[in-house]
């Protein structure tokens, strides 16, 4: 087990699906100090901003010394730019070496938001990206059929 998934230890389905990239549920206070302890540097929230959450994920996340980054996904297929959005995000981080903790409630929708990262952006086939995203805890079907169809159509738009 790696420092980073030593932080996140008691957050449900924490995994490390990549090196340097953690993922899991709801963190708490202790788990953003930790996770800064380990090196961590960037933090997203795939939460909407209305959902309550334990934390004021904003201010204490900022607070740790972490990066606070925000990208609603929800918990229906989300648009194309939200998957974007992640894949940009996750680049800008990780390729220039920064440690990322991705989260949302459970981990259903992190793990489907990272989907069409891992087949497009890490060279992962579809079926060890929904592999990946399921160890993660992405129970949901629509979510998953809706990542993959958004990596087909990313690849279509990109050898058109």
């Amino acid at each position: 087990m790696t420092k980073l998934l030593d932080a996140l230890a008691g957050v449900l389905n924490a995994r490390e699906p990549l090196p340097g990239l953690v993922s899991g549920g709801q963190p708490n206070l202790d788990h953003l100090a930790a996770l800064k302890a380990a090196g961590c540097a960037v933090v997203v929230d795939m939460r909407d901003a209305m959902e309550p959450q334990p934390i004021d994920a904003p201010r204490d996340v900022r607070a740790a010394g972490l990066e606070y980054i925000n990208i609603a996904v929800p918990h229906v297929v989300p648009a194309d730019g939200t998957f974007q959005s992640v894949r940009e995000t996750l680049g800008r981080t990780l390729d220039k070496g920064r440690s990322v903790f991705a989260y949302c409630n459970s981990g259903n929708r992190v793990g489907a938001a990272l989907i069409p990262y891992f087949v497009l952006d890490r060279g992962l086939s579809e079926e060890e990206a929904v592999l990946r995203a399921m160890q993660m805890g992405t129970r949901s079907a629509e979510l998953i059929d809706g990542a993959i169809a958004y990596v087909r159509r990313a690849r279509g738009a990109s050898s058109g």
